[in-house]
């Protein structure tokens, strides 16, 4: 027989330890929600690394978080000094089809296929007649000596195949023509390229875009892409001195936005996108598609529904006003001649009235006489460079907004809008059906998980062009070491190579490659 206090202890110590089990579990599940909402708390912190729950448009006036990282293109390793002219192997040639910055692309490549060749680089030739039928070429767009002077401890660059003495006479080297395959790699340069080089002495490559691979497992060859498009191809004074009028006069009232508007012709007709126009300008897109690109069918819905078709200028104000943005805000617009006219622009214009281009911020003949075709091209490029947000509408490869999203990455991480058509595309057709409830929330759902122009990992599709991180890039304090910033005086190390140069041009040229903002960026004064 049990004692009844007995029982009664074995009771007592029963609920003691439900007590402390309950306990345990209310301190354990208490525990877990403060980490939680310390977690939470840390990641609403990183304002721009895609983990927000809110769009603040204030926060995307300024630059993206860094991290910690800056641009740096200066080389990491031993680089050799371009050969002599006596150990060249010859002279290469090149034409850059294309736009400004199709053809921007394209001299980068050829800065790099003359380094892999040992060869020596003549002043690349621009394309005038497939694209903007503009005749200035190299001369009319960049600064040719800039371009030679800081690329000096790269490559040797010429303006001209020189004359040779050939029995007893002075004869100029005939090029030998060749049409790279698309996306070369590395060893076709070193091999079918090289040895007709070594035959003729000198190649001709045409046309050149895209004729070089973009992923190249050499960072180094990488970086000099980027001290290429970031340090030497700076446009010629007149182009940064009205590209400076323009921001100036924009940014006399605060911030501004620049938006590529990617509404024109041949862009419509090349993404098959026809059914929202008139039958007679779709008989003027299928003419323009049928005379330009190889011939294919495409249903417009389907295409819409995936995201191929440009976003209309409505439906960019749509997105504006959705993330937040006020009917204040400035907007400047870089785009050639809209297609479909004012029905087009006016409900963009009816959302936000403060549209501005070049033409309407800069009146002056100088503008008239400095912004036509290419010129006008690099005027809106700077623009838009130098613009607090950027966002463009269709960012394809090698077009404006492909090369100028990798250049403002590099010009300090400046915020850029990059919305996802696809996950776009059904929240627009539902609007269009009247579904309209909860259209501003969802807009935001999508563009919340895009990038706002921070440091981020290049994943195929994305070009090298729109994403050199992080070959391009250092860190003062890293934890990786192949991340650390080089030593200031990197170009003075490859200097001692090229005892003729100047002392003050390393010192100057060291700045300019290892700075937070790039020489391209100091614009001329006069």
């Amino acid at each position: 027989m049990r004692r009844q206090g007995h029982h009664r202890l074995h009771a007592k110590q029963g609920v003691v330890k439900g007590m402390v089990g309950r306990l345990s579990i209310a301190v354990l599940v208490l525990l877990i929600c403060t980490v939680s909402l310390m977690f939470s708390s840390s990641s609403s912190g990183t304002s721009r690394s895609g983990n927000r729950s809110e769009i603040k448009v204030e926060e995307l006036w300024r630059s993206a978080d860094a991290g910690g990282w800056r641009p740096s293109s200066a080389p990491r390793s031993d680089w050799p000094p371009p050969p002599a002219r006596s150990e060249s192997n010859g002279f290469l040639r090149v034409r850059c089809n294309g736009g400004l910055n199709q053809q921007r692309s394209a001299i980068c490549n050829a800065v790099l296929a003359a380094r892999i060749m040992n060869a020596t680089l003549v002043l690349p030739e621009l394309d005038a007649n497939s694209f903007w039928r503009d005749e200035s070429g190299f001369y009319g767009i960049y600064d040719v000596e800039h371009f030679i002077k800081t690329l000096r401890f790269d490559v040797r660059i010429v303006e001209h195949i020189p004359e040779i003495r050939k029995k007893g006479r002075m004869k100029k080297i005939k090029a030998f023509q060749l049409r790279p395959p698309r996306d070369a790699p590395i060893n076709w340069y070193t091999t079918v390229a090289l040895e007709k080089m070594k035959e003729h002495g000198a190649i001709y490559l045409t046309p050149f875009s895209h004729r070089l691979a973009e992923e190249i497992d050499n960072s180094e060859y990488q970086r000099l892409r980027c001290r290429v498009n970031y340090h030497a191809l700076r446009f010629k004074p007149h182009i940064m001195k009205l590209s400076q009028s323009i921001v100036d006069k924009l940014r006399s009232e605060g911030h501004f936005m620049s938006i590529h508007l990617r509404f024109e012709m041949d862009m419509l007709a090349f993404a098959g996108c026809l059914d929202i126009f008139t039958p007679q300008e779709q008989a003027i897109l299928k003419k323009y598609r049928k005379e330009n690109f190889a011939p294919k069918v495409l249903d417009y819905n389907q295409r819409r529904a995936i995201g191929k078709c440009p976003l209309t200028p409505e439906e960019v104000g749509l997105i504006l006003h959705a993330m937040g943005f006020d009917n204040s805000t400035r907007i400047y617009l870089a785009a050639g001649e809209l297609f479909g006219g004012n029905r087009f622009i006016e409900p963009f214009r009816t959302l936000f009235p403060r549209l501005e281009n070049h033409s309407s911020v800069e009146h002056t003949d100088e503008l008239v006489e400095n912004a036509r075709g290419l010129a006008g091209s690099a005027v809106d490029y700077m623009v838009c460079l130098l613009s607090d947000i950027f966002m463009p509408t269709y960012d394809g490869p090698s077009n404006f907004a492909n090369n100028l999203l990798g250049h403002r990455l590099y010009y300090g991480f400046r915020t850029t809008i990059r919305p996802d058509r696809k996950g776009l595309a059904p929240i627009f057709i539902d609007r269009e059906n009247g579904r309209k409830a909860g259209f501003d929330e969802a807009v935001r759902r999508v563009i919340l998980k895009t990038n706002f122009g921070g440091p981020h990992k290049r994943v195929s599709p994305e070009s090298f062009y729109t994403n050199s991180w992080p070959e391009c890039f250092c860190q003062s304090s890293p934890q990786n070491p192949a991340d650390k910033c080089p030593p200031d005086d990197v170009v003075q190390v490859l200097s001692s190579h090229l005892e003729s140069e100047d002392t003050d041009d390393f010192k100057s040229l060291t700045t300019s490659l290892n700075s937070t903002i790039p020489e391209l960026f100091l614009l001329a004064s006069s």
